[in-house]
């Protein structure tokens, strides 16, 4: 199937690719705390019959330089340049923080049909890196929608890693302290998942060790069902925090994380949730 590939710098950085004649559903690629704007991504699902969309959606001009205070805003407008381009259903793909933002979209913008959280979180957590004003402490939310900051859980500084210091450092832990630290906090910043009318798939690896992803996955799947909305939830024990989807490259390994899994697991989990990927897209 031939594409046809676009590249903008209007609202945001980013990039379109779709199929030559369109498509009838749109994408919305979010990446993590990388911040890439991830074309091969895009590219792979263009290739299945749908435009696709990746955006940088921090760390860009007239944008915050880390994930502090993003304006959910940023992702219901590239919902309208889906739109606009003539999608009918639209989907939104984010791993990491950028399915935490999928999440936080799709509970706002019911013009979203589909979200696929790979290595979700159920809650908002504080920010990664500056904001604005190039501060990041104290800590403040991730994100705001209408200018209002979302309750988040903050981190407890006080956690080491186990590793030594100079190498990449695994910091499920810190996350896993940060909540019995900041208990009182979760409610409030818990993701209302059950309000999104997205269908929603969640995809996630027992061995993430940048957070616990498969146990976070397992609550959000709960409190759907507890709502009697549906979920499907693609899991392996042994895979990381980055599944890989068909056709991807494998990753450059971090100087900073340890991320977790084998290029193995997380290619076989990639593998078992892209039927469950493009049928949802499909609609």
């Amino acid at each position: 199937m031939g594409i046809v590939e676009r590249e903008l710098t209007e609202p945001w950085e980013g990039f379109l690719a779709a199929p030559t004649g369109g498509g009838g559903a749109g994408v919305l690629v979010l990446a993590g705390s990388s911040g890439r704007v991830m074309r091969e991504r895009a590219r792979l699902l263009a290739r299945q019959g749908f435009a696709a969309l990746a955006i940088r959606w921090f760390g860009g001009r007239g944008q915050p330089p880390g994930i502090c205070e993003v304006p959910l805003e940023t992702f219901t407008a590239a919902v309208d340049l889906l739109r606009s381009a003539g999608a009918r259903r639209i989907g939104v793909l984010g791993v990491s923080k950028g399915a935490e933002a999928a999440l936080l979209t799709a509970v706002r913008e019911p013009r979203v049909d589909v979200v696929v959280a790979l290595s979700p979180t159920p809650l908002v957590w504080c920010n990664v890196g500056p904001g604005r004003d190039g501060a990041d402490r104290p800590y403040r939310s991730c994100w705001t929608w209408r200018g209002r900051p979302l309750p988040f859980v903050p981190m407890d500084d006080s956690w080491t890693p186990a590793e030594e210091e100079g190498g990449p450092v695994a910091i499920r832990g810190w996350y896993e302290r940060s909540e019995r630290t900041f208990a009182r906090l979760l409610p409030a910043a818990e993701i209302p998942v059950e309000e999104a009318r997205a269908e929603l798939i969640l995809v996630a690896g027992g061995d993430d060790l940048m957070w616990p992803s498969l146990p976070y996955a397992e609550r959000l799947a709960a409190r759907r069902r507890a709502a009697g909305a549906g979920v499907r939830l693609v899991a392996r024990d042994d895979a990381g925090h980055r599944p890989l989807l068909p056709g991807e490259h494998l990753p450059p390994p971090s100087p900073r994380f340890r991320y977790g899994g084998t290029p193995e697991a997380d290619a076989l989990l990639g593998a078992a949730a892209w039927p469950h990927v493009l049928d949802a897209l499909r609609g």
